[in-house]
């Protein structure tokens, strides 16, 4: 039986970042329920890169309700589980679309007064593992997915995600402890959920685990 069996371990990563197939072999290995993003039944996501300025906070309200719903199933569910993208990293598109003048300043302020509200019931996953993929790479693979919806998607937006969640990053790993992964240089998820298991339990007290394929 894994010891983390009962741990509740987010995936982090930008889009494209490889995060539902590192999830879905961490609960393979460690015989946990994996939750997955709410991406093929969005009916907002279509509508958001068509007209982002107009549909952007309608969407983010829309996942945020969603994986606040994904949150409490995990809590009422008990014992562990693996989330593709954490509720945390909602906040880090928010910010990024109110910084770039995308989102009304004022529906921005609402969402972070109702993120915060949600907070109060909110359980932190025990690790973080974050996927770090430049934007580069992550405009590559999203090319490679071809998901009709994300067609419109620039790599100046993801290079302003990708600095959003640098600070998310380091900001998290104040009180969670972070597993940060180069995702560029693996290649085989099973052993990546051997090392992952490895590496927490090594340095579980840790903020940060930085940790290359071997």
């Amino acid at each position: 039986m894994s010891a983390l069996q009962d741990l509740y371990i987010g995936i982090a990563g930008v889009i494209g970042a490889g995060k539902s197939t590192l999830a879905a072999a961490l609960g393979r290995h460690l015989s946990l329920p994996v939750y997955y993003e709410p991406v093929e039944d969005n009916e907002y996501l279509a509508d958001f890169y068509r007209d982002t300025p107009r549909y952007c906070f309608a969407t983010q309200i829309y996942l945020l309700n969603r994986r606040f719903q994904q949150h409490q199933e995990i809590i009422w569910r008990g014992g562990g589980g693996v989330q593709d993208r954490t509720i945390y990293e909602d906040a880090v598109f928010a910010r990024m679309l109110a910084a770039r003048g995308i989102m009304d300043e004022r529906d921005y302020r609402t969402y972070l007064q109702l993120f915060r509200h949600m907070s109060n019931f909110m359980r932190r996953p025990n690790v973080i593992v974050y996927l770090d993929v430049k934007p580069e790479q992550s405009l590559e693979r999203v090319t490679a997915r071809s998901r009709g919806v994300e067609s419109g998607i620039t790599l100046d937006y993801l290079r302003a995600l990708y600095a959003g969640y640098e600070e998310f990053v380091a900001d998290i790993a104040r009180t969670v402890p972070v597993i940060r992964v180069d995702w560029a240089t693996f290649r085989d998820v099973d052993e990546m959920a051997v090392a992952i298991e490895r590496e927490y339990l090594a340095g579980s007290f840790l903020r940060e685990v930085t940790w290359q394929p071997r």
